[in-house]
């Protein structure tokens, strides 16, 4: 319930110890034109996305590990957090911390399929439970994909706590190459990110409470630029929360566009959330992937648009709380075109 833990997918797919017979896991695609995308039940997961070159040649951008968070992505110190005078442990699975919601979490369930069509959208459903992975309250969530004519690709994630305040953080963990998914590393892409500030992090990855800019640092991307222009300044590469400038979108903002020179891929996101964690998948280590490809380090971007991490134990970040008959709403637009 509260991670979205990294799913490797392979085809055919094979189900976990953890998923029982009756429990079938089901893979969906949608489609339109050379614009393609398949989804699994297994996690509510994205396993691929194919389009075009700027020559037309198809290829997966999608690296074989992706998810949708569980009830509170990325970290909370400590593995707990205190809510209305009640103090809650949560289950750690980081050192004393707890990522992505602690060892189970939504990436590791059978989600239910509500609704399907193969040229429009498919959306997952999934209720977690009073007491999973250390969480108060029942939750109803669901995870809608869409496609939007030939090169967009929208997410709607929706949870409703049932009977108690619960925090809630979903988040997208795709890991993308616009080189294609077996293409190398993620060094050369062109990233501009708005951003023009993080939220710095104690050696555990735990936020400081902190909020500084990133103007003359290596963590700048307000103007575009290689993304490994300034790693020799960075011990092992990206892992860090950018708090989101406000954008002149009603109801959206501009997260962050992403180019590679070679296929002419460009990667437009937006969303309504206030944070983006930027990671540069630092921890894969010659991981085998879809279709025998090798996964080395800095192979895919990862932006997990998000609330900002362990804001359940810093009240100056913005709330991550929901309250039963409020709705928490999570956006995202991806926009691919190839020049």
């Amino acid at each position: 319930m509260a991670k979205i833990s990294f799913f490797f997918a392979l085809f055919p797919l094979v189900l976990s110890s953890s998923v029982t017979k009756a429990q079938q896991v089901s893979v969906y695609e949608l489609k339109r034109a050379d614009f393609s995308a398949k989804f699994t039940t297994y996690g509510a997961t994205m396993l691929s996305l194919i389009l075009p070159d700027k020559t037309g040649k198809l290829n997966d951008i999608v690296l074989g590990y992706d998810s949708i968070e569980g009830r509170v992505a990325n970290r909370i110190g400590g593995a707990k957090f205190t809510l209305n005078g009640v103090t809650y442990k949560t289950v750690a699975n980081d050192g004393k911390n707890t990522l992505h919601g602690g060892r189970r979490g939504f990436s590791d369930v059978i989600w239910t399929v509500k609704s399907y069509k193969r040229d429009s959208h498919v959306t997952f459903s999934y209720g977690s439970f009073d007491g999973e992975q250390g969480f108060p309250g029942n939750v109803s969530v669901s995870v809608t994909y869409m496609m939007l004519g030939t090169n967009k690709l929208a997410v709607k994630m929706v949870a409703k706590p049932l009977n108690k305040p619960t925090p809630v953080n979903l988040a997208l963990h795709t890991y993308w190459n616009l080189g294609g998914h077996n293409s190398g590393d993620i060094m050369s892409h062109t990233l501009q990110l708005f951003g023009s500030k993080i939220t710095p992090v104690d050696s555990e990855l735990i936020p400081t409470g902190e909020i500084i800019p990133v103007r003359g640092t290596p963590y700048d991307f307000l103007r575009p630029r290689q993304v490994g222009s300034k790693f020799d300044k960075l011990l092992d590469g990206y892992d860090i929360n950018y708090v989101l400038d406000k954008s002149s979108l009603k109801h959206l903002r501009k997260v962050a566009v992403v180019e590679e020179s070679k296929s002419g891929r460009k990667m437009e996101l937006w969303s309504n959330m206030p944070g983006v964690q930027f990671y540069t998948s630092n921890m894969l280590k010659n991981e085998k992937g879809k279709d025998g490809a090798i996964y080395a380090i800095h192979s895919g971007l990862c932006f997990e648009t998000q609330g900002f991490p362990d804001a359940v134990n810093h009240p100056k970040f913005p709330s991550q709380i929901v309250n039963p008959g409020e709705i928490y709403r999570h956006f995202m637009v991806f926009r691919f075109t190839a020049h």
